[in-house]
């Protein structure tokens, strides 16, 4: 194993390091707290506890956005201090692997390599790695096989949903669907019927304490809101099919895409995915019951993976350190565009 490399997955909600030097994995909120318009104040889980939380003067924003850099420079300085700060690495001279979402223009992809290839301290080499083949390969599939496999990427902002055959990718879609659009709707729903506001946070803690695809989960959770028509802080008890009924539109909408792509796949290669079945990953596909609810859906079987939601940073690190996969991190530099 190189000692000094980097397998790096910048996702809307959370950054994911693999160290080569100890195979470890950081995972921690892709967050960053802003004061004096561009001063860096805090970053990560820091700053995310400090989101919907700050004055005024504290600006708590998201780098990425919808799978894409919206913020170079923050984004930039936070990977810095991640890396040689807390992790005590040297990006000079190291060897790093980013991942990318697949779906975005190539400029859009080349923003990710030049976070390092644009800053002081030039890594060793810098490559790039479609993120769908990199969550294969964390999930211990062989990627070169010529065999159909169908991963559905969960994310934050996005869903990326890609056929993978001989180590390309024959099909690949991202929509703009993830955990953070059902945590608004959970929002809304609960203004809308309850008069109660709550914050995104709390809407998310709903979701992943009591929420499921499908109904019946039966289980309560007290939350804190503001009462629209007092205007006072309340506590109210919510129920687990309330969680499911403000993210019913959400979930049915999302199988309907999930069909429509498994129509555009080869025959050749359905036949395959019917055999071997969907793999589920990313952190929004935790969301309990999601795997039964994708199965009745599709009727094929549903695989899901321990920890979806460093599949792909893990995979990343076989990339960096197993020759059986280099193969699968190319340079931007001597990439031609279409």
């Amino acid at each position: 194993m190189m000692a000094n490399s980097f397998g790096i997955d910048i996702g809307t909600q959370n950054l994911k390091i693999f160290s080569g030097s100890n195979n470890h994995i950081t995972n921690i909120k892709n967050t960053i707290a802003i004061v004096n318009k561009n001063q860096m104040y805090s970053y990560g889980d820091n700053a995310y506890s400090m989101f919907e939380k700050a004055p005024d003067t504290i600006d708590v924003s998201f780098p990425i956005i919808s799978g894409v850099i919206a913020d170079f420079d923050n984004m930039q300085t936070m990977l810095f201090e991640v890396l040689e700060k807390d992790l005590k690495g040297k990006i000079k001279g190291a060897d790093i692997v980013v991942a990318v979402p697949t779906d975005i223009t190539e400029v859009e992809k080349k923003a990710f390599s030049d976070l390092f290839s644009k800053s002081k301290n030039k890594p060793h080499s810098i490559r790039v790695c479609e993120k769908p083949i990199a969550c294969a390969i964390g999930m211990g599939l062989d990627v070169s096989e010529p065999t159909g496999v169908m991963i559905v990427d969960l994310g934050a902002d996005t869903t990326e949903i890609s056929v993978i055959s001989l180590g390309g990718l024959v099909l690949s879609e991202l929509l703009p669907f993830g955990g953070n659009q059902i945590d608004e709707s959970i929002v809304t729903y609960m203004k809308r019927n309850f008069n109660l506001v709550i914050g995104q946070k709390t809407a998310k803690q709903l979701k992943e304490e009591i929420g499921s695809a499908q109904p019946g989960r039966g289980e309560k959770l007290t939350v804190v809101g503001r009462d629209v028509v007092s205007g006072l802080p309340i506590e109210m008890e919510v129920e687990s099919d309330t969680v499911y009924n403000a993210m019913k539109a959400d979930l049915e909408s999302f199988c309907t895409n999930v069909k429509l792509i498994l129509e555009k796949v080869p025959p050749e290669l359905a036949k395959d995915i019917v055999h071997s079945g969907i793999y589920l990953t990313g952190g929004t596909s935790q969301l309990h019951q999601l795997q039964d609810l994708f199965s009745e859906v599709t009727n094929i079987k549903v695989n899901d993976y321990e920890d979806p939601e460093e599949s792909c940073v893990r995979g990343l690190g076989s990339v960096l350190a197993d020759n059986k996969y280099k193969q699968y991190g190319y340079s931007m530099k001597t990439r031609i565009f279409k």
